[in-house]
C-alpha cells in the first residue's frame, strides 16, 4: 500500500496510477489536479487558500489557515500515522510559491529520515531516497543523481548536510 498526496504545485499527470488499496490524500489545491485526472481522494485536506471555496466533499479536514505545517506536510503526516512507508508526491513542485517547493523538499527529508520510500513526480523527474549504506547509481548520459541531505555523493564517504544540495552530472 502506498500513500498518494497531490499538492498545488505543478502537476502534468500521472506516471503511475494509484491501485485500489492505496491512501490518497490530496492537499488544498490538489484537489484539482485530482479532479483532473478522474482520481476521487481518500481524503481531501486544507485550509482551502488555495480554492476559491471548499468542495462539497464528505472526507475533509479542515485546518487553520495559521499553522505550523503547509498543508502537503500535514498530509505527509497524515500519511505516516496510518503507517504509510511509500509516498508518492505529485504537485509537489513548481506552482506559484517557491516557498512551498522549499518546504516539500524538507518534507522529502522528513519522510527520508523516518525511513520511507519517497518518489516526486514533476512531469517525469523522480527524487528518491536511496537506503542507507548502499552505493548510488550512476547516472547516464544527460542524467543526474540529485542526493537528498544525509546521503553520501556518490565518489566519496563524505555525507551531505541538510543546507548543502549535491548534484552529479555526467
Amino acid at each position: 500500500m502506498a500513500c498518494y498526496i497531490f499538492g498545488a504545485g505543478s502537476f502534468y499527470g500521472l506516471d503511475r496510477c494509484p491501485r485500489a488499496d492505496d491512501f490518497i490524500i490530496a492537499a488544498d489545491g490538489g484537489w484539482l489536479a485530482c479532479r483532473k485526472t478522474g482520481i476521487t481522494p481518500d481524503l481531501l485536506l486544507g485550509d482551502f487558500d488555495s480554492l476559491s471555496t471548499q468542495p462539497d466533499f464528505p472526507n475533509i479536514l479542515r485546518v487553520p489557515v495559521e499553522k505550523d505545517d503547509t498543508d502537503t506536510m500535514l498530509a505527509v503526516k497524515t500519511g505516516l500515522e496510518r503507517g504509510e512507508t511509500e509516498f508518492h508526491i505529485y504537485g509537489g513542485m513548481g506552482g506559484r510559491r517557491t516557498d512551498h517547493t522549499i518546504a516539500n523538499f524538507q518534507a522529502l527529508l522528513y519522510l527520508a529520515r523516518r525511513g520511507s520510500g519517497l518518489a516526486v513526480w514533476p512531469g517525469g523527474a523522480v527524487h528518491r531516497r536511496m537506503r542507507r549504506h548502499r552505493h548510488l547509481p550512476r547516472p547516464g548520459p544527460g542524467h543526474s543523481v540529485r542526493v537528498l541531505p544525509g546521503s553520501r555523493r556518490p565518489g566519496t564517504s563524505a555525507s551531505r548536510e541538510a543546507s548543502i544540495p549535491c548534484t552529479t552530472r555526467c
